[in-house]
């Protein structure tokens, strides 16, 4: 195995700080994520003539679904045991844990709470709406995923195989693996 042909990755999750606070890239590009999103969106509300308020509507379920669809997707399905036993940690966002296929859920039942209250549309409707927007955020995500040394895939010997210096919890974390994120 040739190591030099994998590429190196360790980057610092955190691109700085001002005291208490630090700024990650996980935040980051989750932020960029709600911005792109919400002008995407917003675009395809207005060259359909819906109501103003319809967008600023959705932005909210949406938020509210995602972070609290990913953080309860990352309770049950990861850490039931531990949450189970530590309940007050539940809220504890800034300690890690969102799993995207909660936020997924979320936003479903996000869209479909806001189309039967707000739009009174059928749901298609708001989806298709919301399907580049939804992708796009999932890439930057992603992106926040792969800064983080996160969901680091399976060994390869493919030559750009990512060589997580900074990956906890991985066995063999020397040997390449092909980013998953």
């Amino acid at each position: 195995m040739i190591l030099f042909s994998y590429i190196t990755w360790a980057p610092d999750p955190e691109i700085f700080s001002l005291g208490p606070l630090s700024i990650r890239y996980y935040g980051l590009f989750f932020a960029i994520a709600f911005i792109l999103s919400y002008y995407i969106a917003e675009r395809m509300f207005r060259r359909e003539n819906a109501p103003e308020d319809w967008m600023d509507k959705l932005f909210v379920y949406v938020i509210v679904a995602t972070i609290v669809g990913a953080r309860l997707g990352h309770v049950f399905f990861y850490g039931w045991d531990y949450y189970s036993q530590h309940p007050e940690d539940i809220l504890k966002i800034w300690e890690g844990g969102l799993a995207s296929h909660g936020g997924a859920i979320g936003i479903l039942i996000a869209i479909w709470l806001y189309s039967k209250k707000v739009t009174k549309r059928s749901m298609l409707w708001t989806l298709d709406k919301m399907v580049i927007p939804v992708a796009l955020a999932g890439m930057f995500i992603r992106l926040g995923n792969l800064m983080n040394s996160e969901i680091v895939g399976s060994v390869t010997t493919l030559p750009w195989g990512f060589i997580f210096l900074k990956a906890h919890g991985v066995e063999n974390p020397e040997l390449p693996r092909h980013p998953s994120q």
